[in-house]
């Protein structure tokens, strides 16, 4: 099991972060996701570290913009 962390911009609601968790939980692999909207903070726990063309590509979808 790994963990990373990576900043989202734009979230300011609730929906907004669910919108980011569900668009995340489907790359495969992926066991956890949890969202701080306060400071954008987005931590994935996954069976194995995750690309993170992945991790953009699904916040992306979501309407956002992953920054690091």
């Amino acid at each position: 099991m790994t963990e990373a962390g990576y900043t989202v911009t734009g979230m300011v609601c609730a929906h907004c972060a669910a919108s980011v968790i569900e668009e995340i939980k489907r790359i495969p692999g992926v066991s956890s996701v949890t969202v701080d909207i306060d400071s954008g903070r987005v931590v994935v726990a996954s069976n194995s570290p995750l690309d993170v063309m992945d991790v953009r590509s699904a916040v992306e979808e979501a309407g956002y913009e992953l920054t690091t």
